[in-house]
């Protein structure tokens, strides 16, 4: 199903979800190091522009998901697993951060590579 404008109330109201019924192995486990790829596609993406090129641990698989990237634009479902990925504050913005600062973000198996 292709998302237009017109249906979006009525997903949002249902509770909708970009879950699939899809076996697709999984490229990562919680405690893997991941690098973010640099990505700057002219179109669509999900990935933080400032999560590019760092390096994070995977804490959760989510499970297999429509890839939104893909699927926004009439490309197909790309069915991939999401995880949350944990990032340190100095990763992201340097020694001046807190030490004990983090972030966590969720991101597409597309969006990274074994670190």
């Amino acid at each position: 199903m292709l998302l237009t404008p017109e249906i979006v109330p009525g997903l949002v109201a249902a509770g909708a979800s970009a879950r699939i019924a899809a076996h697709v192995a999984p490229r990562f486990r919680a405690g893997d190091r991941v690098r973010i790829r640099n990505l700057n596609p002219a179109t669509h993406t999900r990935l933080p522009r400032y999560l590019r090129g760092k390096i994070g641990i995977v804490e959760v698989d989510y499970g297999v998901f429509v890839f939104p990237d893909t699927h926004a634009h009439g490309l197909g479902e790309k069915p991939q697993h999401c995880y949350s990925v944990r990032f340190t504050g100095r990763e992201l913005w340097g020694p001046a951060a807190p030490e004990r600062d983090t972030l966590r973000a969720d991101l597409f198996d597309d969006y990274m590579d074994p670190a």
